[in-house]
């Protein structure tokens, strides 16, 4: 009969899905997220070259980030010119307009300005130096799902009109 464990399936301070990014260069991105986006390390193991990060775990806000240098035979490639990330990281923050500016001058360039949005959220998009797109957002206003449908086909018009 087989023993019942009393380990957590998913560890403390967890959430069910927890990213994990693949990056030419990971002790600068430990470095570039802690400068730009607050991040606190957790934890980081290197490989026995001293140079290769095999994991590194960061705390942003209430979520936790995996991420780990390229290794050929594990992860295969990380973005890079000519190669973008399918992947696109989502940011809640308190205040978003000081978050982007902080990441912009950290060294992430701007992809997409703060705006307002018409499902109720404030952000931007901001691609950083290893080729990870954030879109840093706050939310601004609690709209219903027929408040958001209305101003969602007005957002439309506006996209399509000649300009």
């Amino acid at each position: 009969m087989p023993r019942k464990s009393t380990v957590k399936p998913v560890p403390a301070g967890m959430h069910t899905v927890t990213p994990s990014m693949t990056i030419a260069g990971c002790v600068k991105a430990i470095d570039f997220y802690t400068r730009a986006l607050g991040a606190e390390e957790l934890d980081r193991h290197m490989a026995p070259d001293g140079k290769t990060v095999w994991h590194a775990a960061l705390k942003i806000g209430d979520s936790v980030l995996f991420m780990n240098d390229e290794m050929e035979a594990m992860t295969g490639p990380a973005p890079g010119p000519g190669r973008p990330s399918p992947a696109r990281l989502w940011l809640y923050v308190p205040d978003c307009d000081a978050a982007f500016r902080r990441a912009v001058d950290a060294g992430a360039k701007v992809k997409m300005p703060l705006e307002d949005m018409f499902w109720g959220d404030r952000c931007g998009v901001v691609t950083d130096p290893f080729g990870y797109d954030w879109t840093i957002a706050s939310r601004v206003q609690d709209l219903t799902r027929e408040e958001m449908q209305r101003a969602g086909e007005e957002f439309a018009k506006k996209m399509a009109a000649p300009k």
